[in-house]
């Protein structure tokens, strides 16, 4: 079994995590059940989706998993920039929170090309 401890993407996914809870206590209260709930939800399905994978035994399973979770951190980005539409962050907050989510799906392709033998 793989410890997903140690996978960078898998910490990177917890250290965006962290910051998008902190960063979504500045949005607007209305939000709390909208974009606030979704943002954190789909950002913690990141890493969660990544150890759930690694509890599979076989390569495709665990594949399956790192999809997931690169469609979670997609849903993620898509989020922050209907935020920036509807006025809610600036250009540079949007920037600066998907220019980390960028790395984490950088990652996530990589590892996904790694166990489907790319």
């Amino acid at each position: 079994m793989r410890n997903f401890r140690e996978y960078d993407v898998w910490k990177g996914g917890i250290s965006f995590t962290a910051s998008v809870y902190i960063f979504t206590r500045e949005l607007p209260d209305e939000e709390k059940f909208g974009i606030i709930s979704q943002l954190r939800r789909a950002s913690t399905s990141i890493p969660s989706n990544i150890a759930e994978g690694c509890s599979r035994h076989s390569e495709n399973d665990f594949a399956r998993f790192i999809e997931i979770a690169l469609g979670s951190a997609f849903e993620v980005e898509t989020l922050l920039v209907i935020c920036k539409e509807v006025g809610y962050i600036t250009r540079d907050q949007l920037d600066e929170q998907v220019s980390q989510l960028h790395g984490i799906q950088r990652g996530l392709n990589s590892l996904y090309g790694k166990l489907k033998g790319r």
